[in-house]
């Protein structure tokens, strides 16, 4: 809009026209904001419908749920990938996740919506009935969060990009096990976390609010005191939105570098075949876990790391095994290639009664003379802890003393070493199951307090 406004002057009258900045700006802002959103619609329909026919095979990242016992990681895991990660016959009798448990899933935003609402993981928005739009396929890994199975949690922590840490609002923070798997996941050098307040739909606002403040408590004397923290129920589904608008936000996919030669670390090792299945119909063994680096392809020959052990206990003679690679798997997907990012499947010909009840976990998959050397004695410079993490009691570390007995956890291994010499570097270990690690690997060290191992601190392979 504009309005002229005369004026007379010696050279008689004069004729000025003055914009109305603030009324012309309004509507021009108007109508390209409409024009702009107007583009944008296009645009993302457009995208939708490009990469609806472009979902990627292979997840790009994995992140695993840890915590406490209880806390709710499967749940949440089903909330988030429609799968129940419990699946072996104990653990659905006891109703806590014994082995790790894989799924994988979809980060998507509807162009619709408005941020949090606008993210999901379902095809077609819940609100607004349009396709959606994938951002990310990742893999979860439920690990668990028994005080006994800790070894076990390590190995899932060693395969992860990034983490969900779950605390109950119905207990006190921190739990046990929240304080072992956090200082675990700080040993192994996972930066990047978000917190799950877990159970707010079984507390009071007032109980939710207070859980709230000890987690941040908790959280500021740690490298995750910045970590975003959401207020949720997996029960009932309330703001998984928020959640995933969190994980897309502060878990980021990191750089991978395909060009050098393989490295898968094993988490687990099965056999598919069914009771009663004839000889001729035996399909070999499978190996889950992750590639640290490189490509695997289907018909590669590939060696696993340390092996197996042949002969009587204390006298074992470890063998590597050579095998082909007859197919690869990413979730319930056949693929041809296999890249690093999300968790895989890779289908052998070796004997499955060598990897069946996950005999291999632990061991290290890639080329003959690519990968490292087997370990079976290793010295480590130590950094111990001042307080055991996790027992119930504030437990001073104390100095390691030869002939004693640690767990060690290193890749997506554990095994049992025996301090053989201390010096000033640090110790020596003598390995019950030998390793496939490099120099300057991190070992993370659990002693027995009790009847349980407890994290007291890590070592640097020498």
């Amino acid at each position: 809009m504009a309005r002229k406004k005369s004026e007379k002057s010696g050279e008689g009258e004069k004729t000025e026209t003055i914009e109305i900045k603030a009324e012309a700006g309004e509507v021009q802002e108007n109508k390209v904001r409409k024009k702009r959103v107007a583009g944008e619609k296009k645009q993302i329909k457009s995208k939708t419908e490009f990469v609806q026919k472009q979902v990627p095979a292979q997840p790009e990242i994995s992140i695993g749920l840890i915590g406490h016992v209880d806390h709710g990681k499967t749940t949440l895991t089903e909330k988030l990938s429609g799968k129940w990660t419990d699946t072996h016959s104990e653990e659905i009798k006891r109703g806590i996740t014994i082995r790790l448990g894989y799924a994988d899933t979809e980060i998507r935003r509807c162009p619709e919506c408005n941020e949090p609402e606008c993210f999901t993981v379902q095809k077609k928005c819940p609100i607004h009935n349009t396709e959606t739009i994938i951002l990310r396929k990742i893999s979860l890994v439920d690990a668990p969060g028994h005080e006994s199975l800790m070894a076990t949690m390590l190995a899932g922590a060693m395969i992860i990009d990034g983490a969900l840490l779950l605390v109950a609002a119905n207990e006190e923070c921190p739990q046990p096990q929240t304080k072992e798997h956090l200082m675990a996941l700080q040993i192994i050098g996972v930066k990047n976390i978000v917190v799950v307040q877990n159970k707010i739909d079984i507390v009071s606002e007032q109980e939710a609010l207070e859980n709230y403040r000890q987690i941040k408590e908790f959280l500021s004397s740690t490298a995750y005191k910045d970590a975003p923290i959401i207020p949720l129920s997996a029960q009932q589904g309330i703001n998984i939105d928020y959640l995933i608008q969190a994980i897309q936000e502060h878990i980021l996919t990191p750089q991978r570098d395909e060009t050098r030669p393989p490295i898968m670390l094993v988490a687990r090792s099965f056999d598919i075949n069914k009771p009663g299945t004839l000889p001729e119909n035996y399909m070999g063994g499978v190996l889950g876990g992750a590639l640290s680096q490189g490509v695997l392809k289907v018909g590669d020959e590939i060696i696993i790391r340390p092996g197996v052990g042949i002969g009587e206990e204390n006298k074992k003679v470890w063998k590597e095994l050579k095998t082909r690679i007859i197919g690869l798997m990413t979730g319930s997907t056949r693929v041809e290639e296999v890249r690093p990012g999300g968790t895989i499947a890779v289908m052998t010909s070796l004997d499955p009664n060598i990897v069946k009840a996950d005999a291999l976990t632990g061991r290290v998959v890639g080329y003959e003379g690519k990968l490292p050397e087997t370990i079976k004695e290793v010295e480590l410079e130590l950094h111990l802890l001042e307080r055991v993490v996790g027992a119930k009691n504030e437990i001073a570390v104390e100095p390691i003393k030869k002939g004693e007995i640690l767990m060690l956890n290193v890749n997506a291994a554990a095994t049992v070493g025996f301090v053989t010499e201390i010096s000033k570097k640090g110790i020596k270990c003598s390995l019950k199951i030998p390793i496939c690690a490099d120099k300057g690997s991190r070992i993370t060290i659990s002693r027995r307090i009790g009847n349980r191992f407890r994290l007291i601190g890590y070592g640097i392979i020498l």
